[in-house]
């Protein structure tokens, strides 16, 4: 990318290997998780330093490793959600410290649908809001990348799970990943939804990944003393409120995260890691994988992403 735009921004360009530097590993890459924030970096709606590449999640075989590095060796079977973008790419250099060696159980595809996207669950179901069995909680994009897999994990720690979708369709696939209760947000009175599942309580947290569209009747949802997670902006960035409108819903909570303040030192990011791999290695939590791209066709997996039509976790390959 020399500028932000549309999918047309993104170009398919020939660069020589990178080298890693001091405490960095090259990783060629055998598959790349795709993620929508990325499409907020492409828009321009994320500032980002430009030129660039774009991409953080991928899994791959360690190639080259930089001066200092002790923990990987050549060989070495990784997954990464990076703090480094450029994984949009057969090679990219990322700190040591944001790899993560993948079990025999976990093949790259897997890994690089679930490292990123996986990571948020763990933290969102974890430590943003720690969910408790018998825990009522709203998930919006609930057959999504990050949303399938919230739901799977939500309904294994015994929450009952209100699956907020755009379509019958991704709502029967909510069902079949776990969730108890089925909202079509486009088409139904949310807030009236969630009060006659919940007999008028509200649900004790809310993850909604859509932003603005949705955030008033998300808002509406939550009940007393309850969380408001906003951690997306899929129809574009939420609007701005004032505390007192907390106080009257309820003393409810407003957080903002980031996956990387939550994975910021080697030991929370190992934690999150292991935690993810625990979770798919026992079969309580699959990642579905929906649409895979050849690297070169970059720009039509951004317009696929754009369409809101897409499930599950998608690819690039390559």
């Amino acid at each position: 990318m020399h500028e932000q735009g549309g999918p047309d921004v993104l170009k398919v360009v020939d660069l020589p290997s990178p080298e890693p530097g001091p405490g960095e590993v090259r990783i060629r890459n055998e598959a790349i998780g795709l993620n929508f924030l990325e499409t907020y970096q492409r828009s321009g709606l994320y500032a980002i330093p430009l030129p660039t590449g774009l991409g953080s999640e991928a899994a791959g075989v360690v190639d080259a490793l930089g001066e200092g590095v002790t923990r990987l060796k050549i060989g070495d079977r990784v997954g990464y959600a990076s703090t480094q973008i450029g994984a949009y790419a057969e090679q990219h250099v990322i700190p040591e410290w944001n790899a993560s060696l993948l079990p025999a159980s976990i093949d790259a595809r897997t890994a690089a649908a679930a490292m990123l996207k996986g990571m948020t669950a763990q933290f969102l179901l974890h430590r943003t809001w720690p969910v408790q069995r018998g825990d009522t909680i709203l998930v919006y994009a609930a057959a999504g990348g990050v949303g399938s897999i919230l739901v799977q994990w939500a309904a294994h720690l015994g929450a009952d799970v209100i699956a907020a979708v755009g379509s019958a369709a991704k709502g029967d696939t909510a069902l079949k990943l776990g969730a108890k209760h089925v909202i079509l947000y486009r088409e139904q009175d949310v807030p009236a939804e969630v009060k006659r599942i919940t007999g008028g309580e509200g649900v004790r947290v809310a993850y909604d990944s859509v932003g603005a569209a949705t955030f008033e009747n998300t808002l509406a949802s939550i009940g007393r003393l309850g969380m408001f997670v906003s951690y997306g902006n899929a129809s574009g960035p939420p609007p701005a409120i004032t505390p007192l409108r907390l106080r009257q819903q309820g003393s409810i909570f407003l957080t903002r995260p980031d996956l990387y303040d939550y994975i910021a030192t080697p030991a929370e990011r190992d934690a999150t890691a292991q935690s993810l791999f625990d979770v798919i290695g026992s079969g309580a939590v699959k990642i579905a994988i929906g649409e895979t791209f050849p690297l070169d066709r970059v720009a039509d997996a951004h317009r696929r992403m754009s369409s809101g039509e897409t499930t599950g976790s998608s690819l690039l390959i390559p």
